[in-house]
């Protein structure tokens, strides 16, 4: 079993706000707007993870629902498990990890997120998933 391939697990929170609004972070690495997410840790459930990683990107403390999808970046053998989740408490903030940290429009989520990222929000707006989506980190396959 030498040279087999690893997968990282990963998380994406697609929160919505009762007025609407999609929670996002304009990312402090390359500058591109994306939904709140991160790596699963190896002690963590992926319901656990999303609630964390949430909360360290935006300071707002969710309450994950339902899974909504499964994407897989194939560069980089990225697995993120996406959850639409609800605002249970806490505001938007700037963090480590987000020069910005803000309620968008679905119109801006169109039009500001990569579409491997923005995908993951309006597929969890449908009834119809979950979702098993691949793309290249920046569009879909």
């Amino acid at each position: 079993m030498p040279n087999l391939s690893r997968h990282s697990v990963s998380v994406t929170a697609a929160v919505f706000h009762e007025d609407g609004g999609v929670l996002a972070i304009k990312r402090r690495d390359d500058g591109r707007w994306v939904p709140p997410g991160g790596v699963v840790e190896l002690d963590e459930s992926p319901e656990e993870a999303v609630v964390r990683e949430v909360l360290e990107e935006t300071g707002v403390m969710i309450k994950p629902e339902v899974l909504t999808g499964v994407y897989k970046n194939m560069v980089l053998g990225v697995v993120s498990l996406t959850f639409r989740c609800h605002v249970i408490g806490g505001a938007p903030r700037p963090s480590d990890e987000a020069v910005e940290s803000v309620w968008l429009t679905l119109d801006e989520v169109r039009d500001r997120m990569p579409e491997a990222r923005g995908i993951r929000v309006l597929d969890a707006l449908r009834t119809d998933g979950p979702f098993v989506r691949i793309h290249d980190g920046t569009s879909l396959i």
